[in-house]
């Protein structure tokens, strides 16, 4: 994400040595007002990154364990079905 936050402040830098005006003509407004929503835009977008690789670490962790729940039930049901191989049925 750094390299958003590096364009947005050329922009800014750019806006600056414009001695673009908030209070100046209305393109100028338009412009300052939509490097301040890059600039929300790009944090916003950051959060979601943090977010989604938090979310990665917790499926993971979920993945993991579940795994481990079925290895686990499922070396019991093979070991049942291995003992049910051992029983001889007799006929009378």
């Amino acid at each position: 994400m750094d390299f958003l936050y590096e364009k947005i402040a050329y922009l800014n830098g750019l806006l600056d040595g414009m001695d673009i005006d908030k209070n100046g003509s209305k393109e100028g407004k338009a412009l300052l007002l939509v490097s301040e929503i890059l600039e929300d835009i790009v944090s916003i977008v950051e959060d979601l990154d943090v977010d989604q690789e938090e979310m990665e670490d917790y499926v993971s962790a979920i993945d993991e364990d579940l795994s481990s729940i079925e290895n686990e039930i499922f070396d019991e049901l093979d070991d049942d079905l291995d003992d049910l191989d051992d029983i001889e049925i007799i006929e009378e």
